[in-house]
């Protein structure tokens, strides 16, 4: 340490009081724009980590982000369905690896019901082509099963063997309810930090059953006597959950190709598609398109938190243009021992540096220890997943930017503290 650091170092010493609320408030800031920038980062890849080895979604003719939205996150509705003969016609082709067919319209206690088959806890990836995972239970394989997620089971207090009933339309305040078709939780689906966690799965020979009686949005007349479970509907396969025909078809399916350089083509041979009109788009592509509209929020929050950190910067300035006409006395001690004006000059702006410097030290190492402790709970209830492996380059970058500015607004003390030791030289004029 050079004579000059050491003795700006003991000047803030000496001033400890005041030092440590200017390091505090920097230290602030610089935690709130590393938290912010790390969740920022945490929440694009967790967005984008939704969902995984899938090569194509397919729906009815609609706009990419309107299918992504209500067949990935089950954000608002189809514009129509897709018939059961279009489905299977694509399950068949010899490039198509596996198809997972998506029912949607019904809902729980405000959570969304999706209709599927086994091959959906087969095929399904998120994150990292993760595996869907059972805290309890196992997969339904029965048509009176459901396997709701680790976020209903959570908020509603669920268990496996528990009974539900399933409501016509989406909301929680739902006026039409299939009460008739009792279901019983047979799995819960751990944490995935995706919308998985926020449905209600039960199988299509499921739906296809309790919609039997059901003609645009209300229940038809049937004969009462007929048990809902009898087996003596030769539509009804029971444990077999491959799926029947849904008489108003299905929603949406996934598709898995064989090869990948197989997908365009066959994303253009849905989208032109002449059996009825559909839209075939690339999960990536399509998440990277929603990202543009709801990435502006957090660019939003980057801005607010970079300003903070000006005004901390701010704040530090303040504190040292306080104290120069209170250092006037030792200014001109340190000229009366022999420091030049520059001398007195780069001892204001070292010490501008050192505040900035400590500032940003405290500031990471709480925004990452904030975050690391953070971790399971942001993880799990909210689906954010954060980079915990300590600082990185983006604070090595954030330190010498937020340093280089203390030098910067450093360079306003330092010129008046030059500029009186010229006028006061070895005696202290008021």
């Amino acid at each position: 340490m050079t004579p000059l650091v050491a003795l700006a170092a003991q000047s803030l010493w000496n001033r400890r009081g005041s030092a440590a609320l200017t390091v505090f408030a920097i230290a602030v800031s610089v935690t709130l724009l590393v938290g912010v920038e790390t969740m920022r980062s945490g929440a694009r890849e967790s967005f984008a980590r939704t969902i995984s080895g899938t090569d194509l979604i397919v729906g009815a003719r609609s706009g990419p982000i309107n299918l992504l939205l209500y067949s990935v996150f089950r954000v608002g509705d189809a514009t129509a369905n897709v018939s059961w003969q279009s489905y299977e016609l694509v399950s068949r082709h010899p490039d198509v690896a596996w198809t997972i067919p998506i029912s949607l319209g019904d809902s729980h206690r405000g959570y969304r019901v999706m209709g599927t088959s086994g091959d959906y806890f087969l095929h399904y990836r998120y994150g990292n082509r993760q595996m869907l995972a059972f805290s309890a239970g196992q997969p339904f394989s029965d048509i009176s099963d459901a396997v709701i997620g680790a976020e209903v089971a959570r908020e509603l207090g669920y268990s496996t063997g528990d009974e539900i009933t399933l409501a016509h339309g989406i909301g929680a305040g739902s006026f039409s309810g299939h009460d008739e078709h009792p279901f019983r939780i047979a799995g819960i689906l751990a944490p995935t930090g995706t919308p998985v966690d926020r449905a209600v799965h039960v199988s299509l020979d499921a739906l296809a059953e309790i919609h039997e009686d059901w003609q645009g949005g209300a229940r038809s007349q049937v004969d009462p006597s007929r048990h809902p479970h009898d087996g003596n509907d030769p539509g009804d396969s029971g444990g077999d959950t491959a799926a029947r025909p849904l008489r108003a078809g299905i929603t949406a399916f996934l598709v898995g190709m064989r090869a990948q350089n197989a997908v365009l083509q066959m994303q253009r041979a849905l989208n032109e598609f002449r059996g009825e009109p559909l839209t075939a788009v690339i999960p990536g592509v399509a998440l990277q398109q929603l990202w543009q509209i709801v990435g502006v929020a957090d660019r939003a929050l980057l801005i607010i938190a970079s300003f903070v950190v000006l005004a901390g910067l701010i704040g530090m300035l303040t504190s040292i243009l306080a104290s120069l006409r209170e250092r006037r006395r030792e200014m001109a001690i340190l000229r009366s021992v022999g420091a030049r004006p520059l001398q007195v000059f780069a001892l204001m702006l070292l010490e501008a540096g050192l505040l900035a410097l400590a500032g940003v030290i405290v500031g990471v190492v709480a925004a990452h220890a904030i975050l690391a402790g953070a971790a399971p709970v942001l993880a799990s209830r909210y689906g954010l997943f954060m980079a915990t492996a300590g600082p990185g380059v983006y604070d090595l970058l954030l330190a010498g930017a937020v340093v280089g500015a203390a030098l910067v607004a450093g360079l306003v003390p330092a010129w008046l503290a030059y500029r009186n030791s010229l006028a006061d030289g070895l005696t202290i004029r008021t």
